[in-house]
């Protein structure tokens, strides 16, 4: 009598043998692309007074970049779904990491926004084929832990960019230096990747099914209830995201006082160190609620985010004076805001056929990244010169100054709690198509001899 294959060795041969080994390869990509992407927040007091530039247009250089980001993700992604994905990578920083360091040579506002755009550009490769292959390497139970390896490369890109690029201007006494450096390991990754074994499209799925391309697949995306909640949620979050990294140094630095290297070390440990804890407790967490009910990420989800938005608006209440409170409220706020990335990206993953996951986190990528995070940064910053101008002319004065900078920019960030709160809400509505659009995608894997 043959044996019975048990659950556990059915789950590993859908896993990839080297499944762990390029998830590392691809958190060590996600680190980087998020720490040179946080240089320039660093910077933005020095920058800002150097070339007497307004909060609205340091919203813009953070809009344009994550624009562009957006766009060239759209091609990225359908790049993705049919070219070798580890080439796309290489590829991609390779040039972000060139720009990166020509961010260093900028010499107006003019060449800062062009050469931000172009990082924009490389950076856009990395997010469609990373997480392609992740779900090519990893069944659907393991997904989340997966995902949060691959995306503690953003809290730990924040940590260490905020930990180190204020002593680097301070150790150089310029604030182009970090751009310099930060190139270096960039080209020497694009070479490394280059020699990982990329999966075989849909080898982790429990169902096989066909492996031709997918006509219309535009079409077919459009078709997923689901993946619509996704983009809103992305959309909301995206805008919390980016206000919050943008504009918390100098928040912290005009607001609270500090010097730019203590408000950069603050601001690792609010943005980056709470990922951390986050990332690493909610991937094992989500996947233990994804096997007691299907709805159990989604769940976790939306209850994390809108306990964030309770949470980062009690922070912003506590005052000048009390940076302390302020840094701690809020850091346990974006613990919360961190569980995003554990439920919503394996959630994207379940819902779309491997053929089409690529494209799929492309559009997702685009609507989050053209609707939110672009449209973030632009709206805190006018909101900040808003209030600045408020605060002036309620205080009776004539001149603008660095005190009523400050109250504009602390008002203004209060769009952060906003949009957490509706990011939870858009999850919660994602339930109720989840479950119906998950047995769609594994109904599709079934059909034999069918294009996806």
């Amino acid at each position: 009598m043959q044996d019975t294959p048990s659950a556990t060795s059915v789950l590993s041969s859908r896993q990839a043998s080297n499944a762990w080994r390029v998830a590392f390869i691809l958190f060590l990509i996600n680190l980087l692309n998020f720490f040179d992407r946080t240089i320039p927040a660093v910077v933005f007091e020095p920058l800002r007074l150097e070339f007497d530039l307004s909060d609205a247009q340091l919203g813009l250089v953070s809009a344009a970049f994550t624009l562009v980001y957006a766009v060239a993700g759209i091609p990225f992604g359908r790049w993705a779904d049919s070219l070798s994905r580890k080439r796309i990578l290489a590829a991609g920083l390779a040039v972000w990491s060139a720009l990166t360091a020509a961010t260093g040579a900028v010499w107006n506002y003019t060449s800062l926004l062009m050469v931000r755009i172009g990082v924009g550009i490389g950076e856009a490769s990395c997010a469609p084929a990373a997480t392609s292959l992740i779900g090519d390497l990893f069944p659907a139970e393991k997904r989340s832990r997966a995902m949060g390896l691959y995306m503690l490369g953003l809290p730990l890109g924040l940590v260490l960019a905020f930990f180190t690029v204020g002593a680097m201007v301070k150790a150089f006494d310029s604030w182009r230096a970090p751009f310099f450096l930060a190139a270096i390991p960039g080209f020497l990754l694009a070479i490394f990747v280059l020699f990982i074994r990329e999966p075989k499209r849909g080898a982790s799925e429990a169902t096989s099914g066909s492996h031709a391309a997918v006509t219309q697949p535009y079409r077919k995306l459009a078709r997923i209830k689901t993946l619509w909640w996704i983009v809103l949620s992305g959309i909301m979050v995206q805008i919390a995201g980016y206000s919050g990294a943008a504009f918390m140094v100098a928040l912290l630095q005009r607001y609270f006082g500090l010097p730019i290297d203590q408000a950069a070390v603050v601001t690792g440990g609010i943005l980056g160190v709470s990922g951390l804890i986050a990332l690493t407790i909610g991937a094992r967490l989500t996947d233990y609620l994804h096997v007691k009910s299907k709805n159990g990420r989604l769940l976790y989800g939306g209850g994390s985010l809108i306990l964030a938005a309770i949470l980062t608006f009690v922070a912003l209440r506590q005052g000048a004076a009390s940076v302390t409170a302020f840094a701690l409220i809020f850091g346990i706020g974006w613990y919360f805001y961190y569980n995003y990335f554990t439920t919503i990206y394996p959630a994207l993953q379940d819902v779309v056929v491997p053929r089409l996951r690529g494209t799929a986190m492309a559009v997702y990528f685009a609507g989050q990244y053209l609707l939110g995070g672009a449209i973030g940064p632009v709206v805190a910053g006018w909101l900040s010169d808003k209030y600045s101008m408020a605060a002036m002319e309620q205080a009776g004065a004539t001149e603008m100054t660095e005190a009523f900078k400050a109250v504009g920019l602390h008002d203004a960030l209060y769009i952060i709690p906003v949009s957490l709160l509706l990011t939870g809400v858009f999850i919660l509505f994602a339930i109720r198509t989840y479950q119906h659009d998950n047995q769609e995608m594994l109904a599709s894997l079934e059909r034999s001899g069918k294009p996806e």
